[in-house]
């Protein structure tokens, strides 16, 4: 595959950025009727989304079709990761209500799939482990139907964290794995490279049954062999869903866009990928970790039929959210 010099050494780029993103980055602006319905039931329910903090382009696209990420534990980060929106410092004391007002949210809505993250809570004695644990049996108990995927910090490591979520038996549990070792102390100086990977080894040793999933941010300075090393890498703990997508700088704050990885590079990654023995890779400009996730699962349980066609999976929000109980804050 031949590339451009700043292709392959990242660091080194030959060709200056376009002035303007390219076309395959361009998306509808959100405003839709069920957008705005969705967010006022966030609002009624005091609760985030990721959606919203990271500055997701699909907001638009995902909350039309009823689906969201719920991001708990407050939207103050105690990191300060150089490529995300979330606003970083000292968080609120935590609400121990809120898996509650989550559960109701998606006993509201009759979610299929729901996923649940958070900001990094290191001020937390488990790092925030129950709020997931707790929120996973709320929706569980009010909708014993609905998959539920959670997209966790990383712990700091701790064992005894990462074991109570796993005990509450999330359909899939998912750590981003963010970008490539050479980049973690520039972009990730909070995580550990290494770290990821003993997540995920000990994930797998503690419920092997679990699907695993993890996602990576391409634009930030790596090399397309990076990339391919760290799915190795991925690939050596189990790792079964990836997610590969484009990084879009939030802010002149932010670190700078090194590149746009042009969507044949995020077929070619696929390919590899499903080579590698991933169950399901989900690869393209746009691409986030939440980003279609009723269909990733889709594709990751046809892969484990055996190449078949997988049961259908509606998509996540089988009401109008017209038909969505509204209640006023506070209610």
């Amino acid at each position: 595959m031949t590339e451009p010099l700043y292709q392959i050494l990242g660091r080194h780029r030959v060709q200056p950025l376009p002035d303007r993103k390219p076309s395959w980055l361009k998306v509808k602006a959100p405003g839709g009727p069920n957008y705005l319905r969705l967010k006022q039931l966030m609002r009624s329910l005091d609760l985030h989304t990721v959606c919203e903090e990271a500055r997701c382009p699909n907001v638009g696209e995902c909350w039309d079709h009823g689906a969201a990420t719920f991001m708990i534990l407050g939207d103050v980060c105690t990191r300060n990761c150089a490529y995300c929106a979330v606003a970083h410092g000292r968080p609120p004391r935590y609400d121990p209500a809120e898996p509650e007002r989550v559960g109701e949210a998606v006993a509201t809505m009759q979610l299929r799939h729901a996923v649940i993250t958070s900001v990094d809570r290191d001020d937390l004695p488990d790092f925030g482990a129950w709020a997931f644990a707790e929120t996973i049996r709320q929706i569980h108990q009010r909708l014993p139907d609905c998959s539920v995927e959670v997209l966790v910090p990383d712990f700091q490591g701790n064992e005894d964290s990462i074991r109570m979520v796993l005990e509450a038996r999330p359909e899939i549990y998912n750590h981003n794995t963010e970008t490539v070792p050479r980049l973690y102390k520039k972009c990730r100086p909070g995580g550990r490279y290494e770290r990821v990977m003993r997540l995920f080894r000990y994930a797998k040793a503690t419920a092997p049954e679990i699907p695993t999933k993890t996602g990576i941010i391409l634009g930030m300075g790596e090399t397309n062999e990076e990339v391919v090393a760290v799915m190795r890498d991925l690939r050596d703990v189990d790792v079964d869903i990836l997610t590969l997508g484009q990084y879009l700088r939030p802010s002149d704050a932010h670190i700078e866009l090194d590149r746009y990885v042009t969507p044949d590079e995020f077929s070619y990654l696929r390919d590899v990928g499903m080579e590698m023995g991933f169950k399901h890779v989900e690869s393209g400009p746009l691409v986030r970790s939440s980003y279609h996730a009723w269909e990733q699962v889709q594709g990751f349980a046809a892969t484990i039929a055996g190449g078949g066609s997988a049961a259908a999976i509606p998509a996540p929000f089988p009401i109008p959210v017209s038909q969505f109980p509204i209640r006023s804050a506070g209610v």
